[in-house]
């Protein structure tokens, strides 16, 4: 059954119908609040989030409509009651066009105002019901899944008998079932993800959570909070709890990519996580115990990073409790064969066709090319093939491989050493030369050496216009 008790705010300048109505409310067992403005309803600190919104149309200063739509904006849905004058009806009608559950004009009869009310907290109710039950299904569904997608995706990066990628594998068997903390370094696009998923699966917390965080995808501003969670009102835009990563990651393991871009602040409260075992929700003053295995991966060379205070030195010989260095494809050539076998492979399986070899010419190419990309690219470039061939001989056009790529070791850590203006103009450069493409083996990003994600951060960050570069090849 529904509890169809709930608390309701009556926003109203007169106060006479105001206080009327939510004493109305209050006798028939709902909690009821009230408010003069649309602003002093904002302004009001909750404890919990309104399960239903008495309105009226016509308020001094943030009218009814404007506080709807502000709410809208920030993604607060609460059910809307308009209460109107005859007047206002035109105004009201549009309201309802905008999401508002229902409008009365007054006086109000408020007995049917009351069963809207109720109404609106049921449905709402019910509502939350359906999520947190489709929640429960997709996680269920997830617990499933996760072998078998294990299974498809989780090694191919890790396929090849080369010596150098032995070492690698022995590492991961020999750190998995501990429950130190691994520091996995390599550039863009050599499996650092996938050898973390590798010790996790190896570790007596595989299944438990496998939790990653993308350092560099997330705002500075919000990444202390998308680790350690928030408390309600920590922020503008904090409207409940949140738990971060590492309470989500309880029990499992959290990946941290990308570490090297964690900005001072959040080094700091990291560093203290990995010392102390516990950490503090943003805003909030309670003391959280943590069980949660810490594996991280950066293509940065972190020394340079501390050597010019871009990064801790005390965290790092925090994450570097165990070292693992991933090769890159031009360090294991003798591997390039077998990785190209298993993604014909698995690309024919899934375009339906039948590929039995390779142009002699092509496989020449992929075995002279340098791959910045490393093996994420060349599983693009065999896809793009497997694509795009009609008959059982697959072929590899040489423009789809970069032709000039600055060594990815002396580009590596040197955006954090730069000036602003420094940076902003070799990615300018970069951009010109991709027209404006960040990613995939011909972007910026393989120009560059760095992950997609960390360029896409940064040029948001240098507000740079990206889309400016494309029009300049249009324009040329």
């Amino acid at each position: 059954m529904v509890n169809i008790n709930g608390l309701v705010y009556v926003v109203d300048d007169d106060a006479s119908a105001r206080e009327g109505l939510a004493s109305f409310l209050s006798a028939a067992g709902l909690k009821a609040q009230t408010a003069a403005s649309g602003e002093e309803f904002l302004a009001m600190p909750r404890a919990e989030v309104p399960s239903c919104l008495v309105l009226d149309v016509n308020l001094p200063g943030l009218s009814g409509i404007d506080l709807q739509q502000e709410l809208i904006r920030c993604g607060i849905q609460i059910p809307i009651i308009f209460v109107t004058g005859h007047g206002d009806i035109p105004m009201t009608v549009r309201a309802l066009k905008s999401g508002a559950a229902e409008f009365f004009t007054k006086p109000t009869n408020n007995q049917l105002l009351l069963d809207a009310v109720r109404q609106c907290i049921a449905r709402r109710q019910v509502a939350i019901d359906d999520r947190k039950h489709a929640v429960e299904r997709l996680q269920h569904e997830n617990v499933v899944l996760r072998e078998e997608i294990d299974h498809a995706f989780m090694f191919e990066e890790v396929v090849g008998t080369a010596a150098a990628l032995k070492r690698v594998l022995a590492a991961v068997s020999k750190v998995a079932p501990t429950d130190s903390t691994v520091l996995i370094t390599g550039e863009t696009g050599t499996g650092k993800e996938l050898i973390a998923r590798a010790i996790h699966k190896k570790s007596a917390r595989a299944n438990k959570p496998f939790v990653t965080v993308n350092c560099a995808a997330i705002p500075q501003s919000l990444i202390s909070s998308e680790l350690f969670g928030h408390e309600k009102g920590a922020f503008t835009g904090a409207l409940q709890r949140r738990p971060g990563r590492f309470e989500v990651a309880e029990g499992g393991t959290i990946f941290l990519d990308e570490v090297g871009e964690l900005p001072s602040e959040t080094q700091i409260a990291l560093l203290r996580v990995l010392q102390e075992k516990e950490f503090q929700r943003v805003g909030g003053s309670q003391t959280i115990r943590m069980n949660v295995r810490v594996l991280a991966a950066t293509n940065r060379d972190l020394q340079k990073a501390i050597a010019v205070d871009a990064f801790r030195q005390d965290l790092f010989y925090r994450l570097n409790v165990f070292p693992i260095q991933i090769p890159p494809l031009r360090e294991r050539t003798e591997d390039i064969p077998m990785l190209v076998d298993y993604f014909v492979d698995r690309f024919a399986r899934k375009t339906g066709k039948r590929i039995r070899n390779i142009e002699k010419s092509a496989s020449d190419l992929l075995m002279c090319y340098g791959w910045p990309g490393n093996i994420r690219e060349l599983q693009n470039v065999i896809e793009r093939a497997v694509i795009l061939c009609d008959g059982d001989t697959l072929a590899i056009d040489e423009s789809w491989l970069l032709q000039t790529v600055p060594a990815i070791h002396s580009i590596e850590g040197s955006l954090s050493r730069m000036s602003t203006t420094e940076e902003k103009e070799l990615i300018e450069k970069a951009l010109m030369e991709s027209v404006g493409r960040v990613s995939g083996s011909s972007g910026a990003a393989a120009r560059l050496g760095v992950a997609a994600s960390t360029l896409e951060y940064k040029i948001r960050q240098l507000k740079i216009n990206k889309y400016s570069f494309k029009k300049s090849l249009q324009d040329a």
